[in-house]
């Protein structure tokens, strides 16, 4: 059972190893849209957005229903919001570790050398 679970995660982070995909999931964050609104909001050609769809919704992360001659696209699970804002946080946690470091250096190089005798 725990192999299945990891090999679940491995093939989840996979489908969201694309930053098309992500910006895609961020929008629907917001509420549901369909193709062309995705299309506009990203300013990528529609069968790049078409393909990341496809991809998210053959992993069961987006569920698309037909309305008319639209198709509505919608996050399957809400924890994907969260689970958005936990990896934006990691990335602030690693900024703000960076920027510690870059100020280390910088004061290391600001402090004068001591004179030889």
């Amino acid at each position: 059972m725990n192999l299945e679970m990891q090999r679940f995660k491995a093939e989840f982070f996979k489908a969201l190893a694309h930053p098309l995909r992500i910006r895609i999931l961020e929008l629907l964050a917001e509420g549901d849209k369909n193709v062309n609104e995705i299309q506009t909001l990203v300013g990528s050609e529609g069968s790049a957005v078409s393909q990341q769809l496809t991809i998210l919704r053959a992993k069961n992360i987006v569920s698309g229903t037909k309305e008319g001659n639209k198709v509505i696209y919608t996050l399957k699970d809400p924890m994907i919001i969260e689970l958005l804002a936990v990896a934006k946080q990691i990335f602030n946690n690693h900024l703000v570790d960076t920027i510690t470091i870059l100020d280390m250096f910088k004061e290391d190089e600001e402090e004068p050398a001591m004179p030889k005798k």
